[in-house]
C-alpha cells in the first residue's frame, strides 16, 4: 500500500505543478518525414543547442519544445542512417513556429551519435549495420546480434533454439521476454516449455529494427522478461519490390518473394501516405546429419501502415507459417567413442515435429494537442505445436523405448493499450505513461505421450488449459538539466485454470496478483556521456500445471535487479560497461532427462557487461562484446552450487565493411567458454570459438551473396549440450554424460537477388 501511494502522490503532484508553474507561451513544434517514403520518423533525436533541451519524434513524426523564451535557437535533428539537418530560428514573444523536416538517407557515422537523448531511457537500439550485414537464415539468428545474447538449435531446424544470456540458460524463453511489433512471442504453459519462443514465423527480411531492454528494469514489460526483454519491428514501408534465392550445402534451398503493393511506387499507387507490402518465403534443407532432416518452412506476411488523417496512424499485419522437419536429437559421447554412431548419426532417427502459426496485429495510434498521444492495439494468434523427441533412449522402456509427443493446439487473444502525456513545470520535463493490457491463452488441447515412431502407446499427461493475464502500469520520467529519474509501476493479475483430461483430482483453478515497481536514474555528463543506476523487481510466471498442482511451488516468483554502468561515445568509438545483480526467488532449470523445466531454488547472479562499436573511416566498422556472470544457488553448499549450462564468459565480435560501390560484408566470431553442465560441475559442457563470413555486391538492381558458417572448420565444436542419464538398447545399467548436438560443419550459402 504504501508504494501505491507514493506513486499517487507523485501523479498529483504531476498535475498540480504543471497547472501552475508560470510560463512563457512561445513553441517550437515540428514533423519530420522520411524524404524517400513520405512516411513519419519515429524516434527522431531533436536538440534545443544552447538551451539543455532534446527530444524525439513520436509516431506521428511531431517534437516540440514550449514555455520558451524570445530570441535565437538552432535546432539539430538527427537520426542513424539519416543526413543530420540544423535550423536556426528567431522566436517572438507568444509565438508559435511549426516546421516540417525531410530527412535523406545517410550512411551510420558513430561520431554523430549522441547516447545521452532518448525518450525511452536505457534501451539498446541495434544498429542498421549489424542488423544487415550479419548472416541470418531464419529471424532467430538476429538474437544473436543482442550484446552477450547466445542461441543453440538442439532438435531440428524447426525447433525454437535454447537461449543463453546474462547466466542463464533460458531454455526456450523462460526468462526472456521476446516480442514482434508489441505482440508477445513466448508461449507460457507450453507443451515444451514454459516461455518457449519460436521466431521463425518472422520473415528475415522484413525486420527493420529492434531494441534490447536487459534487466527487469521497465515497466511496461511483464512476464518473464527477468534476463532482459528484445522487441523486433517489422518494416513499414519497402523501398521496392525483392525476389531472392538462396541454394547451399547440404541440399539447402531458400526463396523470398517481397512485393510493393501500394505506394506512390508500388503495384496499385496511391497517392495518400499509406503503404501495403505482402512478403513470402519457402525454405528447404536435408540439414548436415546423416538422416535426412527433411526440413520445410513456409511464411506469408502482410502489412498495411498509412495515415488516416494528421492525427491517426493505421498498422495491420497477418501472416500465417507452417513448418515440418525430422531431427537426430542430442547424442551420447559414449556411442560416438564406441563407434555405435557416428558424431552426425542417431539413436532415435524417429524424432522431429511441426508447428504452425497465424497472427493478425492491429495498431491504432492517436496523437492529440498538448503532448498527449494514446495507443491501442489488438492480436489474435492461432498456434499449434507437435514434436517427438527421445532424451533417454531406452531408459525407462527398454522394449519400445522412450521417445515423448509433446503436442498443443491453442488461440491468443490479447490487447495492449497507453496513454503518454508531457507536462513541463519550470525548467523540467514530465512525461507519464499510463498501460493496461490482457493476454487471454486457450489452450484446448496440451499433452504429452509415450510413443514409438511417432505411433501412440499411452499418456502421460493430458488436459486444457485457460489462462489469462491483466495488467496496468504508469510510467513517470522526469527529465531536469542533466537528470532523470524515471521510478514505475507494474500490477500484473493472473489465473490458470486446469482441466486434467486423465484424472479429475488435478484439475483446478488458481489466482494471483504481482506488484513490480522499479526505479531508474541517468546522469547526462555530456551530449556523448551518460551514467546511470537501475534497480527494478520482475518476475517469470510458472507453468499453469505447477501452478494449480504445487501449492508448494511459487506461482510468481520475483527477480530483484540493480544495475550500474555508463555509455559513451568518444570520437569514433561507442562504449558500454554496466555492472549487474540479479536475485531470483525461483529459478527455472531444464531437466534434461524428463525434458521438462521445472522449478528450484533461490539464485544469486553478478556480472559484468562491456560492449563497443569503433567505426575506422566511412566504410570499416568494428563490434566486440564481452559478459561476465558468476550465478549460484543460495541454499545449496559450495560444491553443490552450480547453476547448470549458465554461461561464465562469452564473446563475440567481428568487423563489418561496407564500399560506396556496392561491395559490403563482414567477419565475425562467437566464443562461448567451458560452463557447469550440473551442480557439482562433475560434467562439463564444452566451449566453442566458430567465425562466420558474409561477402555481397548490393547495387539498385540486384544482389548477389556469399555465406560461409563455421569458415575455420571447426569439428568439434558442440552447440546444445545436457547432463543426461540414458540407456542405451544393449547397455545392462543406464549411464549418466554429456549429451550433445554437434554444431554445423563448415558450408557455404550463395544467394542472388532482384531489386524492382
Amino acid at each position: 500500500m504504501k508504494t501505491i501511494s507514493v506513486y499517487l502522490i507523485i501523479i498529483f503532484l504531476n498535475f498540480f505543478i504543471s497547472s501552475n508553474s508560470f510560463s512563457q507561451n512561445s513553441k517550437i513544434t515540428g514533423k519530420v518525414f522520411d524524404s524517400d517514403n513520405k512516411l513519419p520518423l519515429n524516434g527522431v533525436l531533436i536538440f534545443l543547442d544552447g538551451n539543455y533541451q532534446s527530444s524525439s519524434t513520436n509516431s506521428f513524426g511531431e517534437y516540440s519544445f514550449a514555455n520558451l523564451f524570445a530570441g535565437n535557437y538552432k535546432i539539430r535533428i538527427e537520426s542513424i542512417g539519416f543526413k543530420n539537418q540544423i535550423l536556426n530560428l528567431t522566436l517572438k514573444n507568444d509565438e508559435t513556429i511549426d516546421s516540417v523536416i525531410y530527412l535523406q538517407s545517410n550512411p551510420l557515422h558513430i561520431s554523430q551519435i549522441d547516447v545521452t537523448s532518448s525518450t525511452d531511457y536505457g534501451k539498446i537500439n541495434v544498429s542498421p549495420i549489424d542488423v544487415k550485414l550479419r548472416p541470418t537464415n531464419t529471424a532467430q539468428d538476429f538474437l544473436k546480434i543482442v550484446p552477450g545474447l547466445f542461441i543453440a538449435q538442439h532438435a531440428g531446424g524447426g525447433k525454437a533454439e535454447q537461449i543463453f544470456l546474462r547466466g542463464f540458460d533460458i531454455d526456450h524463453g523462460t526468462d526472456i521476454n521476446i516480442m514482434v511489433d508489441g505482440m508477445p512471442v513466448n508461449m507460457v504453459s507450453h507443451a515444451h516449455g514454459q516461455g518457449y519462443a519460436d521466431l521463425h514465423f518472422v520473415i528475415p527480411e522484413t525486420i527493420d529494427k529492434f531494441s534490447v531492454y536487459k534487466g527487469p528494469y521497465y515497466s511496461k514489460f511483464g512476464d518473464l522478461g527477468t534476463s532482459g526483454t528484445v522487441n523486433f519491428s517489422t518494416l513499414n514501408s519497402i523501398q521496392k519490390s525483392t525476389a531472392e534465392f538462396d541454394i547451399g550445402k547440404y541440399n539447402t534451398y531458400r526463396g523470398v518473394l517481397i512485393l510493393d503493393v501500394l505506394s506512390k511506387k508500388g503495384m496499385l499507387k496511391t497517392k495518400k501516405t499509406e503503404n501495403l507490402y505482402i512478403a513470402s518465403e519457402y525454405a528447404f534443407s536435408d540439414g548436415y546429419f546423416e538422416a535426412k532432416q527433411d526440413y520445410k518452412r513456409f511464411n506469408i506476411f502482410g502489412k498495411y501502415f498509412g495515415l488516416l488523417s494528421k492525427n491517426t496512424l493505421l498498422s495491420i499485419s497477418a501472416s500465417a507459417f507452417q513448418s515440418k522437419w525430422n531431427a537426430s536429437g542430442q547424442v551420447p559421447q559414449r556411442a560416438i567413442d564406441s563407434n555405435y554412431i557416428s558424431r552426425f548419426g542417431s539413436i532415435d532417427a524417429s524424432e522431429g515435429g511441426n508447428t504452425n502459426r497465424a497472427n493478425v496485429n492491429v495498431s491504432v495510434i492517436n496523437s492529440f494537442k498538448n503532448n498527449q498521444s494514446l495507443t491501442n492495439q489488438i492480436y489474435y494468434t492461432n498456434y499449434g505445436f507437435n514434436l517427438f523427441s527421445n532424451f533417454t533412449f531406452f531408459l525407462n522402456d527398454s522394449i519400445n523405448g522412450d521417445q515423448i509427443n509433446q503436442f498443443e493446439r491453442r488461440n491468443i487473444f490479447g490487447y495492449n493499450g497507453s496513454f503518454s502525456f508531457l507536462n513541463r513545470a519550470g525548467s523540467f520535463n514530465i512525461t507519464t505513461t499510463l498501460g493496461i493490457g490482457v493476454r487471454l491463452d486457450n489452450i484446448d488441447s496440451i499433452f504429452l505421450a509415450h510413443t514409438k515412431e511417432r505411433k501412440f502407446l499411452n499418456y502421460f499427461e493430458a488436459g486444457k488449459i485457460f489462462q489469462k493475464n491483466i495488467f496496468g502500469y504508469i510510467n513517470e520520467t522526469f527529465e531536469f538539466d542533466n537528470l532523470i529519474i524515471n521510478p514505475g509501476l507494474r500490477v500484473d493479475y493472473f489465473n490458470f485454470n486446469l482441466t486434467d483430461d486423465l484424472n479429475d483430482m488435478l484439475s483446478g483453478d488458481k489466482s494471483a496478483i504481482k506488484f513490480s515497481p522499479k526505479l531508474n536514474l541517468f546522469y547526462n555528463v555530456s551530449p556523448k556521456t551518460q551514467i546511470y543506476v537501475k534497480s527494478g523487481i520482475g518476475f517469470h510466471s510458472n507453468d499453469a500445471r505447477v501452478a494449480v498442482n504445487k501449492p508448494d511451488q511459487q506461482t510468481l516468483p520475483s527477480a530483484y535487479g540493480l544495475e550500474t554502468g555508463t555509455s559513451f561515445s568518444a570520437g569514433n568509438a561507442l562504449i558500454g560497461m554496466s555492472i549487474w545483480s540479479l536475485f531470483l526467488e525461483s529459478e527455472f532449470v531444464y531437466v534434461g532427462d524428463e525434458a521438462v523445466v521445472e522449478p528450484s531454488g533461490r539464485t544469486q547472479r553478478l556480472g559484468l557487461d562491456f560492449t563497443t562499436r569503433y567505426q575506422f573511416n566511412n566504410w570499416l566498422w568494428a563490434d566486440l562484446d564481452l559478459n561476465y556472470a558468476k550465478g549460484k544457488f543460495i541454499d545449496e553448499t559450495e560444491k553443490a552450487n552450480k547453476i547448470p549450462l549458465a554461461p561464465v564468459f562469452t564473446s563475440a565480435g567481428g568487423l563489418s565493411f561496407k564500399f560506396k560501390n556496392g561491395l559490403n560484408g563482414r567477419l565475425g566470431y562467437r566464443y562461448l567458454d567451458d560452463r557447469p553442465a550440473n551442480e557439482t560441475n562433475s560434467v562439463v559442457a564444452k566451449g566453442y570459438f566458430v567465425m562466420d563470413a558474409m561477402l555481397n555486391y548490393t547495387t539498385d538492381r540486384y544482389n548477389f551473396g556469399f555465406t560461409v558458417d563455421n569458415l575455420l572448420d571447426n569439428k568439434n565444436w558442440n552447440e546444445a549440450q545436457f547432463d543426461t542419464e540414458s540407456k542405451l538398447q544393449f547397455e545392462k545399467a543406464p549411464v549418466s554424460e554429456l549429451h550433445y548436438t554437434p554444431g554445423t560443419p563448415f558450408s557455404f550459402k550463395i544467394k542472388a537477388g532482384l531489386y524492382f
